[in-house]
């Protein structure tokens, strides 16, 4: 079996319990305002630049706020998955309980004739690519991905 490691770490869960993903954000303790990625340094929620953040893990679900479709290879440093290029969805997820909107790519399989504003989604963790160490083990690079409720694909 593969390692299994995140692309960004500190973004996000990885459970191996089956519990689901979570999104890894902070809360201005002050001002209650939810970052994501993750503010290490200061809040930024206006005039609580000294208030203390704490780390919160996020919903993981929500609602559909916009997509979009990636018709052309982003660049660098975009990995291609395809050669040609498939096209991908992109989401916007409205996080009601933290009032927050957070992007994230659709699992494979959705285009956007299968979305529609307002519609549940859920966040779900998917292979982007693999690579191999230097000693030649496989490493499978986890990134967070957004699925319809009613729709299957990664876990």
């Amino acid at each position: 079996m593969p390692e299994r490691r995140p692309v960004v770490e500190g973004w996000f869960t990885t459970p191996t319990d089956g519990t689901p993903p979570a999104l890894i954000g902070t809360r201005c303790t002050e001002s209650g305002t939810y970052f994501f990625p993750p503010e290490r340094v200061a809040s930024r929620a206006p005039g609580f630049l000294d208030s203390r953040l704490e780390e919160v893990e996020l919903s993981r679900t929500g609602r559909l706020w916009s997509y979009t479709d990636a018709q052309y290879q982003p660049p660098e440093p975009y990995v291609p998955v395809t050669d040609p290029h498939e096209a991908f969805c992109i989401a916007a997820v409205e996080l009601e309980a933290e009032q927050l909107v957070v992007m994230g790519q659709v699992v494979a399989g959705v285009s956007v004739d299968d979305l529609q504003i307002g519609m549940e989604m859920e966040l779900v963790v998917d292979t982007l690519d693999a690579t191999t160490d230097a000693d030649g083990s496989t490493i499978e690079n986890l990134i967070w991905k957004w699925k319809p409720v009613s729709h299957g694909g990664a876990s």
